[in-house]
């Protein structure tokens, strides 16, 4: 790992300092075409080069010479060969060494930490789950800790290669994240100012980027998801609470109120029920797994799980049918909202509650149908029903970014 003579790292990876090893806490990124290379290779390769100078607009000399450092940092590689199909010639196509460089991805719940082991291009290759004795930033951190050290044990022993070890570590989990990696605010935890990047970075020697959780499942969307090579999209999680990540011009946008959870506040019903802030009717009051819960209860006069309440409505009980299709159709409203305000080409539905948009199907379209204008361009919605190992990988897939492109969010 080391730094090109204008400073920058070498195949987006961390200079290492001169204290025995240890990371750096700050990524230097790759720049200008460097930068551009990686990128196309990552999500696209292999690439012959004809084609990668012809989408950088390059020349062939300027496309060898840039390469060169990401090739001899490891970065990327040259495989195999094939035809050329502008030239004609032979050609040995640039790909990433996608097994060389692993990362780690942890979603943080109130009482979970659940982390992946992936590889460059966010393959899962080891799964594992801790449960946290508490929510005191000490308890968190060791438990992170001890999760990330029992996937760097499955690594090696699959691969006992010393250099083909983790690069960072991506943690995400609803809140507040300031840039620095400090949790400004998470509810769920009872978190406000806890600089959880340092004291993992401190803990584990590696470089770790903690991100608001939705802003990293967008992130993941955006590079291996569903929406990939889309340039404007919208992302709605539906589980605990209501999440929203917005994609314009291929740039997540990543605002200050960006972890607060706004759209959870938007009005859906104004007779409906309150959210635990008091607003009558509003995505957080409405949607949620345990507003669900809630009316399917009052209304069976019984306590009724979630996944519960979505089979009675599948097998035909009416009013287990009926509190699913009212929840689906203002789902369904909220999804036109955000397609008329922001013009997505496209709306994923991810989270561990959106089931109920597949088993509401109907209503969900009826819900945007009666909200959007006729003449309005025909909308692009994807369901994706994800669980707590998506959202880690989605942690992971942060890490990446942060390693190929040095930017820490």
């Amino acid at each position: 790992m080391r730094a090109d003579r204008d400073g920058a790292t070498v195949g987006g990876r961390v200079l290492i300092a001169g204290d025995g090893g240890r990371p750096r806490t700050s990524w230097t990124p790759l720049t200008g075409p460097a930068h551009e290379i990686a990128l196309e290779v990552l999500l696209d390769g292999p690439l012959p080069r004809s084609e990668l100078a012809r989408r950088l607009d390059l020349s062939p000399g300027s496309l060898t010479r840039l390469s060169k450092p990401l090739i001899d940092s490891g970065l990327l590689r040259e495989i195999g060969s094939a035809q050329d199909p502008v030239s004609g010639r032979p050609t040995r196509p640039l790909d990433v060494d996608e097994d060389a460089h692993h990362f780690v991805g942890v979603k943080l719940t109130g009482d979970t930490a659940h982390g992946v082991l992936t590889t460059l291009r966010a393959h899962v290759v080891a799964h594992r789950d801790t449960v946290l004795p508490e929510a005191s930033p000490g308890a968190v951190v060791a438990a992170v800790v001890h999760l990330v050290q029992g996937l760097r044990e499955d690594l090696r022993a699959t691969e006992p290669h010393p250099d083909r070890g983790v690069r960072a570590v991506g943690v995400s989990l609803g809140g507040k994240v300031d840039a620095d990696g400090t949790v400004a605010s998470a509810r769920y935890l009872g978190w406000e100012d806890v600089p959880l990047g340092r004291l993992l970075e401190e803990a584990l020697g590696l470089p770790v980027v903690v991100d608001n959780d939705v802003l990293s499942l967008t992130r993941a969307e955006q590079w291996f998801g569903t929406a990939a090579r889309c340039d404007h999209f919208a992302v709605v999680v539906v589980g605990t609470g209501v999440g929203y990540g917005l994609v314009v011009h291929d740039e997540v946008v990543d605002r200050p109120d960006a972890g607060v959870g706004l759209l959870g506040h938007f009005p859906l019903d104004p007779n409906g029920p309150l959210c635990p802030e008091g607003h009558a009717g509003c995505a957080d009051a409405v949607l949620p797994r345990a507003a669900v819960e809630a009316r399917a209860s009052v209304a069976l006069r019984r306590p009724v799980a979630f996944e519960e309440v979505l089979g009675l409505a599948e097998e035909g009980q009416p009013l287990a049918r009926r509190v699913v299709d009212d929840s689906a159709r203002a789902l369904g409203t909220l999804v036109a909202a955000i397609a008329n305000t922001t013009m997505p080409k496209k709306v994923v539905l991810s989270g561990e509650g959106v089931r109920l948009a597949e088993v509401g199907r109907e209503a969900l379209w009826d819900g945007i149908t009666r909200h959007r204008s006729v003449h309005a361009s025909p909308l692009d919605v994807d369901v994706q029903v994800t669980g707590f190992a998506e959202w880690a990988r989605g942690a992971a897939i942060t890490a990446v970014r942060t390693f190929v492109l040095g930017q820490r969010r």
